[in-house]
């Protein structure tokens, strides 16, 4: 496993059972500052309950999540500052406009109003939302509706990044564009990134953390993802024993 020094993401051990049913177990690792970590795995593995027992929406059964050193079940408002999260098919105010809704997040968390201006001029134009702005959230495609939840969790220049399938629903260049956005963050941003398209992986991130069955089996980095034929499906499949996913 990969050694990490000063990492702002922690899973130490981290387990969720219900009731028989063992969503993840003992599962282990750090991201520091700085690093994109691809998070890996078949459907059902446990990538998604572990982002969430990361951002404390979701009670460890065992273990412990941190993140930038705060322990997220004794220091949960402090770790929450500190994280950006976007949620697969995270929920979004229908009746809303992505203006209101941005403006509405943004006076929650108590932005000034001229930082709340120039954050909302940043993600508008990172996001490409300028189209939509004044348009009802619930009329619009998947990919915009998936834009406008990355600009909520960029909305407050968080120090950490959880991306659940961020690329979801996007059209090739809107694909592009995200992967370019994650690769500029990432200089100064710890970001956690969960994907199934594996050319994604190899395109922005620096570590691959690959779980199956609830369980972490590998931490490296591409080239060992890719392992002795080079290529990282052959390596997925030969690891999980399933077919790649997306």
């Amino acid at each position: 496993m990969v050694e990490c020094s000063d990492p702002m993401i922690e899973a130490k051990s981290l387990s969720k059972f219900y009731g028989p049913f063992i969503a993840t177990r003992d599962v282990s690792f750090s991201v520091p500052q700085g690093e994109i970590a691809a998070f890996l795995g078949p459907n059902g593995a446990g990538k998604s309950t572990t982002m969430k027992l990361l951002t404390g929406f979701l009670t460890p059964s065992e273990g412990e999540a941190r993140i930038g050193g705060f322990n997220m079940a004794e220091d949960r408002i402090k770790a929450s500052e500190l994280i950006g999260y976007l949620p697969e098919n995270g929920p979004l105010y229908n009746e809303m406009t992505p203006q209101g809704l941005l403006k509405y997040i943004g006076q929650a968390r108590g932005m000034s109003r001229e930082t709340l201006k120039q954050r909302l001029d940043y993600v508008v134009q990172k996001c490409s939302l300028e189209d939509v702005w004044g348009k009802q959230i619930g009329k619009l495609s998947r990919g915009y509706r998936q834009r406008v939840g990355m600009a909520h969790a960029l909305l407050h220049d968080p120090q950490v990044l959880i991306l659940d399938e961020p690329t979801s629903g996007l059209d090739p260049n809107q694909t592009f564009q995200v992967r370019e956005l994650i690769r500029e963050l990432g200089k100064t941003k710890t970001i956690l990134l969960s994907t199934h398209i594996l050319s994604e992986v190899e395109a922005v991130c620096d570590r691959i953390i690959l779980i199956d069955r609830g369980r972490i089996i590998l931490d490296g980095n591409v080239e060992q993802m890719k392992g002795e034929t080079g290529q990282m499906e052959d390596q997925f499949r030969k690891l999980t024993g399933t077919n790649v996913a997306g």
